[in-house]
């Protein structure tokens, strides 16, 4: 499984590498995230710069996409140029945005008729581009599922990792990354947010 984690300027360190590092675990067993960008670097919103791994182009070959937030996300959707780069294929990719990026997601058309998350911040933008806001850390439709908050990250590699893994894998995952002491109760909340969605599309598959 390959996967591109879209990251422009201005994007969240915790968007971009969370689920990155999650989704890593499974180096070993052929999925590699990678920090896909329009430059050959990216600056942070606390001015972290960091070298793209793959250009934007590689969005579209990617077996995933996740399309992280950032500071400067209203200027990603005005810029036509940029947003024709981002070529998109939910009939046989998995699709993830997080916070901002649900408004590239909206821009996109890929949440229309559908209930989005997003951040706080960019609520009220999102309602503008027409996708109705649901007060909800994840949700997924199909392929395409949304996130809202900055550490709901690992819902998104969660999801990811049972619907291309398996529940095993997306457990072991969370496992490992989980605060020790509380690496059960972390498990047992991303399975309970992620698995139903998961299992509607199973089902429908089906």
């Amino acid at each position: 499984m390959q996967i591109a984690v879209l990251t422009f300027d201005g994007f969240n360190e915790l968007d971009s590498f969370i689920a990155a590092a999650i989704l890593n675990r499974l180096r070993g067993k052929g999925w590699q995230a990678h920090i896909t960008a329009p430059t050959e670097t990216v600056v942070s919103m606390n001015g972290v710069t960091v070298r793209r791994q793959q250009p934007m182009a590689f969005a579209a070959e990617a077996d995933a996409v996740i399309i992280g937030s950032g500071i400067r996300t209203r200027e990603v959707v005005a810029d036509p140029a940029l947003l024709a780069q981002i070529r998109l294929d939910p009939a046989r990719q998995l699709i993830a945005a997080q916070c901002s990026g649900t408004l590239v997601l909206a821009k996109l058309g890929l949440v229309a008729g559908v209930p989005a998350c997003t951040d706080l911040t960019t609520k009220p933008w999102v309602i503008e581009a027409g996708v109705e806001v649901i007060d909800a850390p994840f949700f997924a439709h199909g392929n395409v599922a949304t996130a809202g908050g900055c550490l709901a990250s690992q819902y998104i590699a969660a999801w990811m990792l049972l619907r291309g893994a398996g529940r095993a894998e997306a457990e072991a995952a969370i496992h490992y990354v989980a605060p020790v002491g509380e690496k059960d109760q972390y498990v047992a909340r991303a399975m309970a947010v992620v698995s139903p969605f998961a299992a509607r599309q199973a089902a429908l598959a089906g």
